[in-house]
């Protein structure tokens, strides 16, 4: 969106000025002359050096592309002082006489059949900001101008795309390809690319020089301006912008108001004509609106097909992948039904998506009809894979499919992710607290950098030290009860199904004084007559001292 325009001059008798900095950061006022010089042509008025090419995309028939197909005769229609007329008509309606500015009572007389769709402004926009995002492969600088205009700057992008044919070229066919029709022309400033893609003009312009003699046959309706100031210059017999141009500067801007002049003044590139960027969010966010309540499961989950190859193509142009996304089926009558995904690892495949979405939509029950469904996903995270070996006949490429990630991810989506998750330590001594879950489909911290865990090197000869002697070098069990158990004491020490025997300890825990769960233990580990060895302490907080089982070793 173009910033604010600045008025020019406050007082009747200033002159309109221009800053510049110069390289010493004093600034400089230059006038900008609004009457000409006796004998001196406007249009001869020196021109900035511009470095600048601007593709003009204009989407005329916007409206109608945004809510309606080209089958059934169709049209769309606005709100004009009271009187619903229409606006635009596909071409089965226009081959039934369906025109513009008809009313809607006329259209149906002509066409009884014809389905009518009131005009979306939402939905237009959301329609450019997508168009936007998807021209980012062209340039870096895409700007929109409402209601159905957009700006590519492509001086950056000709040597990559093999120079300006070739570029304007692979544009046109994406856009068709999209279903949309399209305006599209080029010049040096983004108003004569705008004006001349409104007029339907297929130029090239790429000399400011020739700007003058081709904006001069435009008719002032290309402009956009108010319709009170197009109007009054009809009555003045000034239709185009060159019979514009030849109005006395003072006197034109005095009565039509400086920013007419200034947008004259920059389409032929005599001012700076600066533009602010789109940048599509940093977060994947999509709505898509159904025609009518649905209810059908199989269109729903078309529908939700097509916002995860959106999700997939916003991931691919950013090289990043997400753990978690969102569904939200808007109801008319109900809140938003919601179903939530999550995978081990960070992805942005669509198949890998869908496969979930499939196991989880089984199994929801929508209270009603869906008008509206919208997909949220979460934080972007770089994307990273593997090089695998090359499936070379049907029983490699079966065997390499199957991952374990892949199994919890079927898993939570079958019996809910609350029932799926790993085990993992905690830095505290106390055993209740030393462990907690977690969730394999947790979101990684954003600042995170390398792998989350990295594996003990000394692991293999642990282990093969605890083979070779079978002893317990590892004094905590994997078996840990959730409740310690009080055991039974005699003289001879406690017991666990007889006698039990000490093997190793005491390991003292004496800690948490610094909250209501301070311990004070020696933990041991013993064996009993059959043969268990067991993981037992003694309370010594209490001031009879307690036996209690804890744990069992495998």
């Amino acid at each position: 969106m173009a910033a604010p325009e600045k008025p020019i001059a406050r007082q009747r008798d200033t002159a309109p000025t221009l800053s510049i900095k110069r390289a010493d950061r004093r600034q400089v006022s230059l006038p900008l002359v609004l009457a000409a010089a006796p004998g001196v042509d406007p249009s001869s008025s020196p021109v900035i050096p511009l470095r600048q090419l601007w593709l003009g995309i204009c989407l005329p028939i916007l409206p109608l592309e945004a809510v309606v197909g080209d089958d059934a005769p169709a049209a769309v229609f606005e709100e004009q002082k009271g009187v619903r007329k229409i606006l635009l008509a596909n071409r089965s309606a226009m081959a039934q006489g369906i025109r513009p500015e008809l009313t809607i009572n006329a259209a149906l007389a002509l066409s009884p059949a014809l389905q009518l769709e009131e005009r979306n402004l939402v939905r237009e926009a959301r329609i450019l900001k997508e168009l936007a995002a998807w021209s980012e492969k062209f340039t870096s600088f895409t700007v929109i101008e409402p209601p159905s205009v957009l700006l590519l700057e492509i001086a950056g992008s000709l040597t990559l795309f093999g120079g300006i044919r070739a570029l304007r070229q692979r544009i046109v066919q994406g856009l068709q390809s999209q279903g949309f029709h399209a305006g599209v022309a080029i010049a040096p400033t983004p108003l004569a690319a705008t004006w001349l893609a409104r007029a339907g003009q297929k130029v090239c312009i790429r000399d400011p020089k020739n700007l003058v003699g081709k904006l001069g046959s435009l008719p002032l309706t290309c402009l956009d301006w108010p319709d009170a100031v197009t109007l009054s210059l009809r009555g003045m017999g000034v239709t185009t912008v060159a019979e514009a141009l030849r109005l006395p500067r003072q006197g034109f801007a005095k009565r039509f108001g400086a920013a007419r002049l200034l947008a004259l003044d920059r389409a032929l590139g005599k001012l700076p004509d600066p533009r602010m960027s789109y940048r599509e969010p940093e977060r994947f966010f999509a709505d898509f609106d159904l025609n009518e309540e649905q209810d059908d499961a199989t269109l729903l989950l078309n529908v939700c097909r097509e916002l995860l190859v959106r999700l997939e193509r916003f991931l691919l142009g950013r090289q990043t992948a997400v753990q978690k996304i969102e569904f939200s089926f808007f109801h008319l009558q109900h809140s938003a039904t919601r179903l939530s995904l999550g995978c081990v690892q960070a992805d942005r495949a669509v198949q890998h998506w869908f496969d979930l979405l499939e196991i989880k939509f089984d199994c929801l029950a929508l209270p009603a009809p869906v008008i509206a469904i919208r997909l949220c996903a979460g934080q972007d995270q770089s994307f990273t894979t593997t090089t695998e070996t090359l499936p070379f006949s049907p029983q490699d490429k079966t065997r390499a499919s199957g991952s374990i990630t892949h199994l919890a991810e079927r898993l939570s989506a079958h019996i809910g992710d609350e029932s799926v998750h790993g085990v993992m330590t905690v830095a505290e001594h106390r055993p209740q607290y030393a462990w907690q879950a977690h969730y394999s489909y947790d979101e990684v911290p954003h600042c995170q950098s390398g792998p989350a865990f990295q594996a003990n090197p000394y692991a293999p000869e642990l282990l093969a030290e605890i083979r070779r002697t079978n002893s317990l070098v590892l004094q905590r069990p994997l078996w840990v009860l959730q409740e310690p158990a009080l055991l039974d004491n005699d003289q001879a020490g406690p017991r666990y199904y007889g006698p039990l025997r000490l093997q190793a300890g005491p390991e003292r825990l004496e800690t948490g004084w610094w909250d209501d769960t301070g311990i004070a233990r020696d933990y041991y580990v013993a064996v009993n007559p059959r043969g268990v060895y067991l993981w037992i302490y003694r309370d010594r907080s209490q001031a009879t001292a307690h036996w209690y089982l804890h744990g069992m070793f495998g």
